[in-house]
């Protein structure tokens, strides 16, 4: 595997980072990591990985490029490393939510390969769910981010067109489905369970949940008709939750999140 430089080791190029080593498919020491507080970095130098507060020596000494800063900290960066990026040796994937391809190549002012990746930060676990997307000129870029990104979970090619969407359903989304599991283990705790336990049926019950409906790849209301009987306790609950909003609350928060992602970056047009 070619070097690695992740721009912006926060919690989400760290999660990348700490996901991509636990896979086995990267070795630390061909991974460089950089950001500005670079004291913060000082646990995963110990662990082998390359250490940099110079993001141009980082890409330097690297063939794939993972930009991981915040929206608004984008455009000083692509000032900052323009000149080191070489047309035909770096790959430069942006996880930087809200920035299209198009806006990242107009600052490079450079033929350099670019991809847009949106994971979540399962990725420390192998868990995330990343969706991919490039221009049609870039398709070869496009196999190098899933052969990363395909180490550390699922991944799904998409037209750009929806990468806010998929950071509101997939990125945002990972957020509404710890609050659901809190919100399972608060209930616990009402009807009689200590916080230790509710909170671990809830969230096993949870993982159970999503891994039938991706190994039995049936719709979910197939599934939740299995568990609900004619006035049985599971549609009384069900039904309940719905008369306060249940669905309707998730599907607004991802809504709303979609529309706040499309604003985030407010830099070159």
């Amino acid at each position: 595997m070619k070097n690695l430089a992740v721009l912006g080791a926060g919690n989400i190029g760290i999660a990348i980072a700490k996901g991509l080593i636990q896979s086995g498919a990267f070795e630390a020491r061909k991974m460089t990591l950089t950001r500005r507080k670079i004291h913060l970095l000082d646990s995963f130098k110990q662990q082998g990985f390359q250490i940099q507060k110079s993001n141009i020596g980082a890409v330097e000494n690297s063939e794939t490029i993972l930009i991981a800063v915040e929206p608004k900290q984008l455009d000083s960066l692509l000032k900052e490393i323009s000149q080191a990026l070489i047309p035909g040796k770096h790959t430069l994937i942006s996880v930087v939510s809200g920035v299209s391809i198009g806006q990242i190549k107009k600052q490079l002012r450079k033929n350099i390969a670019v991809v847009r990746a949106m994971p979540n930060t399962a990725i420390a676990i192998q868990e995330s769910m990343t969706c991919l997307a490039t221009d049609s000129s870039d398709m070869a870029a496009i196999e190098i981010a899933r052969s990363i990104f395909d180490t550390v979970g699922k991944t799904i090619v998409i037209d750009e067109e929806q990468m806010i969407a998929a950071t509101a359903l997939g990125a945002c989304g990972i957020a509404f489905f710890l609050r659901a599991i809190r919100a399972a283990s608060q209930g616990g705790i009402e009807i009689g369970f200590h916080s230790d336990e509710a909170l671990n049926i809830a969230a096993q019950t949870a993982k159970g949940a999503a891994a039938l409906l991706l190994n039995m790849e049936n719709h979910p209301e197939y599934e939740i008709d299995k568990v609900t009987t004619p006035r049985g306790c599971t549609i009384s609950g069900l039904n309940q939750m719905e008369h306060a909003g249940f669905s309707s609350a998730m599907i607004k928060g991802i809504v709303t999140s979609a529309e706040k992602a499309s604003g985030l970056y407010a830099g070159e047009k």
